[in-house]
């Protein structure tokens, strides 16, 4: 099986807002260029990246980006860039996001929200804000005109989402949008709206790049704390009982335990109890407590992030990595990042997998392990 998601960043703008005499997405911001943390959002969840180049820098953002994205030449307006990147794209994959350089620091997490609601049916996924400011339409000669309702409005941001069947008949029908929605709604197509970020924001002006880099740098003002996790169970032989794994049901037999066995939760509150030097899981959520039998990942996710908000901590990332032969993790990485990442209140999360090449019990089969690391803050 193969992930069924491809991604379509355009990053085939001008830099002239920005006061820079390059392309936009090769500004720099901290440490990389915007079209860099661009695609670091997006390839935890994305098998195949398409990056739309200005004309005259293909080789510059090959040279950038390597062999790990297909960069292609742009066309003259936005949509003609999606169009050319969609005919790159292999019939195979089922899913599309697309995806804007100036962007750069929408999350993985936002990402695999919206590949999570194409899994569960929908056809077209875009992220939006509420709108806090009162809009007025305004004529040609600067007199308002009309004055929407804010409640019904929204700030739309990237990535959205799309079956590839439906961006392509949105594309093949219009000609040009500001936004891939615009095209998909022309058709008569359903666009569902989930909640965007603040992170997400537009980096058009140097005021947003200002903005962006003040997100990026940690406040000497906080306390910076790191956690590791550990977990291992064996796989049960009871076969009606499926596996939880990652926050997910799997179509494998369960693990062996006191909770639902979810080894890459565990680690995970593993990570977070040991970066606020609370314990452990089994000094928390020990095997003593009646309350604890059969309880969820999730759950145990949920009250660990309790216990450290309690004590002033916020979460700014965790990663996970499961050590297995089965189940093949890649073909729903997007659907654990969203599911483990709701039940963290929407922290930013990355999962990763591996095998040990048939060496110790996860090689041979006999049950799955995980490591987790946990970046927590909070203020002196």
């Amino acid at each position: 099986m193969i992930n069924k998601t491809a991604a379509i960043i355009a990053a085939a703008g001008a830099g002239n807002r920005l006061g820079a005499d390059l392309p936009k997405a090769l500004v720099k911001l901290v440490d990389k260029t915007l079209v860099e943390h661009a695609v670091a959002s997006l390839a935890p969840v994305a098998q195949l990246i398409v990056v739309t180049a200005p004309a005259g820098f293909v080789d510059e953002y090959r040279k950038i980006l390597g062999d790990s994205v297909e960069i292609i030449e742009g066309g003259v307006l936005r949509s003609d860039s999606i169009r050319i990147a969609l005919s790159k794209i292999p019939n195979q994959y089922e899913y599309v996001l697309v995806h804007d350089a100036a962007r750069s620091l929408a999350s993985t997490t936002l990402a695999a929200t919206v590949i999570a609601q194409l899994i569960n049916g929908e056809q077209a996924v875009i992220p939006a804000l509420d709108v806090i400011d009162t809009i007025k339409e305004v004529d040609s000669k600067g007199y308002v005109r009309n004055t929407p309702e804010r409640s019904s409005l929204k700030a739309v941001q990237t990535p959205q989402g799309f079956t590839r069947s439906v961006l392509e008949r949105a594309h093949a029908a219009s000609d040009d949008a500001t936004d891939d929605a615009a095209l998909v709604e022309a058709i008569g197509i359903q666009v569902k709206v989930i909640a965007g970020e603040e992170r997400a924001l537009k980096i058009t002006t140097k005021s947003d790049l200002a903005t962006a880099t003040a997100l990026l740098i940690p406040n000497t003002q906080r306390q910076i704390r790191v956690g590791i996790g550990v977990d291992a169970h064996a796989f049960g032989s009871d076969q009606s009982k499926k596996l939880s794994l990652a926050g997910l049901t799997w179509d494998e037999v369960a693990l062996d335990g006191h909770s639902d066995g979810d080894v890459a939760a565990h680690a995970i509150c593993d990570a977070l109890l040991s970066a606020a030097n609370f314990g452990d899981l089994g000094s928390n959520f020990g095997v003593a407590d009646a309350k604890y039998a059969g309880a969820s990942g999730s759950q145990l996710l949920s009250e660990t992030l309790a216990k450290i908000k309690a004590a002033g901590f916020t979460i700014e990332n965790v990663a996970v990595q499961i050590v297995g032969n089965k189940p093949k993790i890649a073909p729903r990485r997007a659907e654990a990042i969203a599911a483990l990442s709701k039940a963290l209140s929407g922290a930013k999360v990355s999962v990763s997998a591996t095998s040990t090449d048939g060496l110790g019990f996860t090689g041979e089969g006999k049950g799955l392990s995980a490591i987790a690391s946990a970046l927590i803050t909070s203020r002196n």
